[in-house]
């Protein structure tokens, strides 16, 4: 889960974007481990903005707002790929959305004439590419109540299906495969 998220001042700027379901509610019902790729890639807080950029080549880098020769694109990946390593028996993630990092979908990602694109954020699209069965949501996609019964409910299908792979996605032992 996104560190910033559960209330730990680890952003840019050294805010935090708590979200009470999930300190308050979740916490109580599922183990939640805090992760930030960019506090694991020894970025700092607070530390210069960061966002995403296409090169004309088509590569996504990770830039500084301020400072475009600011390139911790490299650090930020053997962040990531240090903490995908230690994803063994997670359930699903929750990230930060629009984070350079962390969003699933939304993050800022302008190419050379093609103004504001949009893109997933660095850790989440390793994350697809190495669990791409793994539940993945931001906090947008939790704000209703029917977000988070689905979000929910895709990480108890999900957990069923590791721990009992002879299981269909509901959980129920196949037939002959008790």
């Amino acid at each position: 889960m996104s560190a910033c998220l559960l209330g730990e001042k680890v952003r840019y700027d050294g805010s935090d974007r708590r979200l009470p379901w999930l300190t308050e509610i979740l916490s109580g019902h599922c183990g939640l481990q805090s992760i930030c790729p960019e506090v694991e890639a020894g970025l700092g807080v607070p530390r210069p903005p960061v966002r995403l950029l296409r090169e004309p080549t088509g590569e996504i880098r990770v830039r500084g707002v301020d400072d475009p020769s600011l390139d911790v694109t490299d650090r930020l990946q053997d962040a990531c790929r240090s903490l995908l390593d230690r994803f063994e028996g997670v359930d699903g993630v929750i990230l930060k959305s629009r984070s350079p990092s962390c969003a699933v979908d939304d993050a800022p990602c302008p190419g050379p004439g093609d103004g504001e694109g949009r893109c997933p954020g660095l850790f989440a699209r390793m994350c697809r590419q190495r669990y791409p069965d793994l539940p993945l949501i931001d906090e947008r996609g939790l704000a209703s109540e029917a977000g988070k019964v689905g979000f929910l409910i895709q990480v108890f299908r999900y957990r069923c299906r590791r721990l009992r792979p002879s299981a269909d996605p509901a959980g129920w032992p196949l037939p002959g495969k008790a």
